[in-house]
């Protein structure tokens, strides 16, 4: 399949990749109609990409069952309104069977997680993510890049023998060894998306990415948007003053390893009524002072 077939897909990642979070009810469980009505949200803020089972998704957090749910809602909100990344990962077969049913649904497109594995060969890594793609040749395939050790020229192996890898998450802290990275691979090979959200995206679009992914578009889907229209018309001093806007937002989410991540997503919806602050182990909630902060960004936000 050429990637003239991918072109739908390399579009989509060229933009906001929202990467929505999942609301639990009281119980525990996933709360199907809140993550409906969250993700409705999303697209009548006119977001267009949607990554169900990522990690601001809390994909290690779910069960299988669960993420096969999350991923049967996404599927169904979006329908012709947004193109859906399917976030797969775990043990090859478990990454496998969930790119086939990302497939059967009618996902365009999967994200495969960062291998998570105490050791981690070059080689390996290659291997696992051709398991990934050869099993959905029909899908786009995007690699969530966090490992710096791997070379861009491991990445281009990949691609020649799965044309289907057509784009790149990638979340390196490293905008240097990200552009030296993007061309090793191919620059124009590939969609490069900087996987580390707003806070690098002006750093990484000038070394060649296109599209960002992003957490905080679940709070405020404009304030996204809004960056990357600077970004796209090359104006960063624009992109740089909602950087400015969003940078405590996202160093309270950056805090302590990224510790509280998800939890301060959680915590901005939970302060606009629109979900349920509870995060899963090994997540937790916030303490009451830095709650009042949380509240008072998003409040500030025009939303």
């Amino acid at each position: 399949m050429s990637s003239v077939a991918f072109e739908t897909q390399r579009a989509a990642l060229a933009d906001v990749v929202a990467i929505p979070v999942t609301p639990f009810a009281e119980d525990g469980s996933v709360a199907q109609d809140t993550h409906r009505a969250l993700l409705r949200r999303l697209l009548d803020g006119s977001i267009t990409t949607l990554t169900p089972n990522g990690n601001t998704g809390e994909f290690y957090a779910l069960t299988p069952e669960e993420r096969r749910l999350v991923t049967e809602l996404t599927i169904e909100e979006a329908g012709e309104r947004a193109v859906v990344l399917v976030g797969v990962g775990h043990d090859v077969p478990t990454a496998v069977a969930s790119a086939r049913h990302a497939r059967e649904l009618g996902a365009g497109m999967v994200m495969v997680h960062q291998p998570v594995h105490p050791y981690v060969s070059q080689a390996g890594w290659v291997d696992y993510h051709r398991a990934v793609a050869e099993a959905v040749p029909e899908l786009g395939v995007v690699p969530y890049i966090r490992n710096a050790q791997l070379t861009g020229a491991r990445l281009a192996e990949l691609a020649d023998v799965c044309p289907n890898v057509i784009g790149v998450k990638y979340a390196v802290p490293d905008a240097a060894r990200f552009a030296a990275f993007a061309r090793d691979a191919g620059l124009e090979r590939f969609v490069w998306v900087a996987g580390l959200a707003e806070p690098y995206a002006p750093s990484y679009f000038s070394a060649g990415a296109t599209g960002f992914t992003s957490g905080l578009v679940n709070v405020a889907p404009a304030v996204s948007l809004n960056m990357i229209e600077a970004l796209r018309s090359g104006d960063y001093p624009a992109a740089m003053k909602v950087w400015e806007q969003i940078r405590r937002f996202e160093e309270l989410r950056a805090a302590n390893g990224s510790a509280d991540n998800v939890t301060v997503v959680k915590e901005a919806l939970a302060s606009l009524g629109l979900c349920r602050r509870e995060v899963r182990p090994p997540s937790r909630t916030l303490r009451d002072e830095q709650r009042a902060e949380v509240a008072a960004i998003a409040a500030g936000w025009s939303i």
